[in-house]
């Protein structure tokens, strides 16, 4: 585990897995996007739907604050809605008022990307794969005064105990963790959401990855009173839609979350096999970072920009690798999806493996 200065980045910090099945990937097997499958069920459509007749008024968030915030049992000034956490990162990276903010990488990149766009040089921890990707959380400087993480981390799956996540608040330090993929853990263990015992935690969530709602953009942050004040005051008038607000107190109603708890366990058999046949191709140079909590795993390959093309003649789209900090071209990140595609993929990558799809004399 080692700190990096904060200079200019040396990695693609705004590439993401939708570029892989955007334009000529639009009819591949996604297993580079991380929303969940077969989502948003039919019956939240139609709570979406029903909300499009109150489009003429400006949307009203407070009840979806409210839902939000009882889910979690929190006050509601403890919550803001947001256009997906990627506006929350924009926020953070604006409101605040930080010196030398640190963001331990492999993780979302959106989060660095936003700082430095603010005007921030940015410290890297970079957690390695001797250490299995976990935190030590030691390695973050004392003077650290905004630190970022995320958990289960984007892209190694890596779910950190709570206990030692919070190890890493101190006075006068915004501690910010992203828990985009928690409600994809059963049981949602090792969330700090709702915790408020945690001087300086601001917790981030998403409801666009479990419930298929990436283009509506919904999502939301728990802090301090006094934080969220701040952070509302960066927001533009009216920035979550009325169709995301009615998906937002859909989302965290009871149903939806044993909803939610059930598609977990069923994410978490369908990850298993994917690692079992993963780890069958060890032989071809095949390591998974395990164990891997959430709804993706990242792999590491031989050559896996090549591997990637050829599974792309194949039909399958995965997301690189090398365009996370700590990570290198030899990386990819894999959706879980049902047994049966799983399936295909393996069976396809282990042709690509023992070199049963012809070379490309393009490259």
């Amino acid at each position: 585990m080692r700190t990096e200065p904060g200079g200019a980045p040396e990695h693609d910090l705004r590439h993401h897995g939708d570029a892989e099945v955007r334009d000529d990937g639009a009819g591949l097997v996604d297993l580079a996007v991380n929303v969940r499958a077969d989502t948003p069920p039919r019956w939240l459509r139609e709570e979406i739907a029903a909300s499009l007749s109150s489009l003429a008024a400006y949307p009203d968030g407070r009840a979806a604050r409210a839902a939000v915030a009882a889910r979690h049992g929190l006050p509601v000034e403890r919550v803001l809605l947001t256009a997906g956490a990627a506006e929350a990162f924009v926020l953070l990276a604006r409101a605040l008022k930080v010196r030398r903010p640190v963001v331990v990488h492999p993780q979302f990149t959106e989060p660095e990307a936003a700082l430095r766009d603010a005007g921030h040089s940015v410290d890297r921890v970079l957690l390695r794969e001797r250490d299995g990707f976990r935190l030590d959380p030691s390695a973050v400087p004392e003077d650290a005064d905004l630190v970022v993480i995320g958990n289960p981390t984007n892209p190694t799956s890596v779910l950190h105990p709570a206990e030692t996540v919070a190890r890493l608040a101190r006075p006068g330090r915004t501690l910010v963790v992203d828990e985009a993929f928690m409600d994809a853990v059963p049981g949602e263990r090792e969330a700090l959401a709702g915790r408020t015992d945690v001087p300086g935690l601001v917790v981030l969530r998403s409801l666009t990855k479990t419930w298929g709602l990436a283009g509506l953009r919904i999502g939301y942050v728990l802090a301090a009173p006094e934080t969220i004040t701040e952070l509302e005051r960066a927001q533009p008038l009216w920035p979550v839609s009325t169709p995301a607000l009615a998906a937002a107190r859909a989302c965290v109603t009871p149903r939806a979350l044993a909803e939610a708890g059930h598609a977990a366990h069923r994410i978490a058999g369908d990850r298993a096999h994917l690692v079992t046949g993963l780890t069958a191709l060890a032989a071809h140079g095949v390591r998974v970072v395990r164990p891997a909590d959430g709804p993706f795993v990242l792999v590491h390959v031989p050559d896996a920009a090549t591997v990637r093309h050829r599974l792309r003649d194949l039909g399958y789209a995965v997301r690189r690798g090398d365009t996370f900090p700590g990570l290198d071209q030899n990386w990819i990140r894999l959706a879980v999806r049902d047994r049966t595609t799983a399936n295909g993929f393996l069976k396809a990558l282990s042709a690509v493996l023992a070199g049963g799809v012809r070379e490309d004399p393009s490259g």
